[in-house]
């Protein structure tokens, strides 16, 4: 009866997947909104008004009357001139107007994901603001000497104000900085946030 063979060293074929190699890591990009409902008012919206304008321009030349709502509006554009204040201020608004709709249309949105590394082309992965701000925050009440933390993430840095009961504060900044960076590393996202990280003592209650 021959002995039992060990098992082959390396990962075994259940494993193996998701071990990939660091060169074939990629970056994640952000996440594009859909933007749906904006799109269909949009639509609507300018439905309405190019099919109103159609139909009265056809009336016209079927030798009828334009609407009400078109002559008044020739009658004040002739009246009205292009120098005058209010009419660039408005001129102004428009265009600025103009501008943010197509900065907005060409960004993603989405800005509450925190897009992570990417380990498979067809797998895209993130994190909510919330949720990376409250896994740094439990990894903060974790540091000795903290008895109260606050984390705000943004999209490239994370302001931590903790406060600290007892310990020197230089001490707690150092652990915080050191435990909070790890946990940074640890939430896999696409592009590190910088970390900025404030210790100070509580308020002296008087009286």
């Amino acid at each position: 009866m021959s002995a039992p063979t060990a098992p082959p060293a390396g990962p075994s074929p259940a494993t193996e997947p998701f071990l990939v190699p660091a060169h074939k890591k990629m970056r994640g990009g952000r996440f594009w909104s859909v933007r749906r409902l904006p799109a269909a008012l949009l639509a609507l919206v300018v439905l309405g008004g190019a099919g109103l304008l159609l139909y009265d321009i056809v009336a016209v030349r079927a030798d009828r009357p334009a609407m009400q709502w078109r002559r008044d509006a020739a009658d004040h554009l002739a009246r009205w001139r292009l120098d005058e204040t209010w009419v660039l201020a408005v001129a102004a608004a428009l265009a600025l107007l103009g501008l943010w709709l197509i900065l907005l249309a060409l960004t993603p949105g989405l800005r509450r994901l925190l897009p992570m590394r990417r380990h498979d082309s067809s797998v895209r992965a993130c994190l909510t603001r919330e949720a990376a701000g409250q896994v740094l925050r439990d990894r903060a009440m974790e540091v000795p000497g903290v008895r109260s933390a606050r984390v705000r993430t943004g999209r490239r840095k994370v302001s931590v104000r903790a406060r600290s009961h007892f310990r020197e504060l230089d001490d707690v900044r150092a652990d915080l900085d050191r435990a909070l960076g790890t946990a940074l590393t640890e939430l896999g996202l696409a592009k590190p946030l910088s970390l900025a990280v404030r210790v100070s003592r509580p308020p002296v209650k008087k009286g």
